[in-house]
Parts: structure tokens; sequence; C-alpha cells
């Protein structure tokens, strides 16, 4: 298995359109991901990468949502996903459209989007099967160079290794198949072979657990605790008082 990171430069496009079949790869994500941003909830979304900027979120019910990538047209907020210029624990989801697939460092990307979500805050994940007829492409030295297949392809299965390793619970994940085989049998491989689909969708949500008790909590969970002990020391005094 390749590391996740690495030195390869990789060009992103900028636009669903700058990629062959980028547009038709666009309208199936929003096809898919519309009933899972109706379940977001919150008051602020992150949709991180040029080309999450140009997935259609008005379904969502978080209202405030920021665009947050390079250069692409519609952007509100110029940054890299590496380094998101917002504070720790302040936004309630994040999309990643794509965005791991043309990056050197999907790791670090996760730990930011990490970083800013909330406690129980959403993750929207896509990118490209490597197992699928599209993933095939990689191995023609014609097409490896050209986007799609000049960007990353990361399993499912590795995308929730890394998801379990942030301590995130995945809600919601598929696999399914578009152009250029939508006609020629893509329903059919959607259908009946997911596995072989060439798009990956993961929903996630982050899970926080404490080491440690806060004082409140500690303050109710030894009150339990006394009262029991004291009506054992009763009990156990009458019992010695009635056998003397």
């Amino acid at each position: 298995m390749k590391p996740a990171k690495t030195q390869q430069i990789l060009t992103a496009p900028h636009a669903w359109r700058d990629m062959p079949w980028g547009e038709f790869f666009r309208d199936a994500l929003n096809q898919h991901l519309q009933p899972c941003f109706a379940k977001l909830y919150g008051f602020h979304m992150l949709k991180i990468g040029d080309l999450s900027a140009e997935i259609d979120t008005r379904s969502c019910a978080i209202s405030h949502q920021v665009n947050v990538g390079s250069a692409a047209s519609s952007l509100h907020v110029q940054a890299s996903p590496l380094q998101l210029p917002f504070e720790a624990k302040s936004i309630d989801a994040c999309l990643l459209a794509h965005t791991l697939t043309w990056s050197q460092d999907p790791h670090r990307i996760l730990r930011e989007a990490d970083r800013v979500l909330i406690d129980d805050g959403w993750l929207v994940i896509s990118g490209f099967n490597p197992f699928s007829l599209l993933g095939m492409g990689k191995a023609v030295p014609g097409l490896r160079s050209r986007a799609p297949c000049s960007g990353r392809m990361f399993s499912q299965m590795r995308l929730l290794d890394w998801l379990g390793v942030l301590n995130y619970e995945v809600i919601y994940r598929t696999r399914f198949q578009v152009v250029p085989w939508n006609r020629q049998g893509g329903k059919m491989i959607s259908a009946h072979l997911p596995a072989l689909g060439c798009l990956n969708i993961a929903v996630a949500r982050k899970r926080t657990f404490p080491l440690t008790l806060t004082p409140a909590k500690k303050a109710r969970s030894a009150a339990p605790i006394r009262q029991t002990a004291s009506a054992t020391r009763q009990f156990r005094q009458r019992n010695d008082q009635d056998a003397g």
C-alpha cells in the first residue's frame, strides 16, 4: 500500500468542467448527496476545495455556508485546506468533495477538518474508487497523467480506516457508477455491483468521549455512593445491636 503523503506534484482542476465527464460527476454527486444534506443541521458549514464549492447544498438546513479554496470563482474565503483560517470546534459540517483526490497530504486535510469541527459535527467526503473501471485508467500511460485519472484514488475501506483513527462514526457510505458507462450498463453496475462504482461517498460524525469526569459529573456520581455507604453502615450497626 502506498503511503498517503506524497511528494508528487498534483494539479487539481479548479472546476468540474476542467476534466472529462466532470460535470456528469458533479451532477451525480448532487443527486446522491441531497438526502444526506437534508439530515445535516447546525449553524456553519464549510465547503472545502474548489470542487466542493460547486456542489449543490441548498437542501441543507445549515444556512451559513462558506466556500473555501484556492481559485474557484465562487469562493468566499481563499485559503489552503491544509491551514483553515477558522477557530477550533467552530464548524458544524465540512464537505470534502474530491478534496483528498488532489491532495499531497490527505491525512493533514482530515486532521484540519477535524480541528474545526465541533463535537458530533458532520464530515461528508467523496472521491474516486480505485477498483472501478475508471480506476483501471491509471494503468494506461496515456490516461494516468490526465484528469480524472491523474488524481489519487483511495479505497473506501482505507478512508474508513482513517476516519476510525480520528474517532468518527460512519453514518452512511455508498459507491455508484457514472459516465461513460451510464447508459451502457452503469445503472446495472450501481444496482448489482456497487463495489465497482467509480465514485465513493462517506458521511461520518465526529465522536468525542471525555477521558476524565468534569467536576459536575464527579459530584453527581459521588452522591449516590455516599448514600449507599451510609445506608450500609446503618444496616451493619443495627445488626450488631440485635446480636448484642
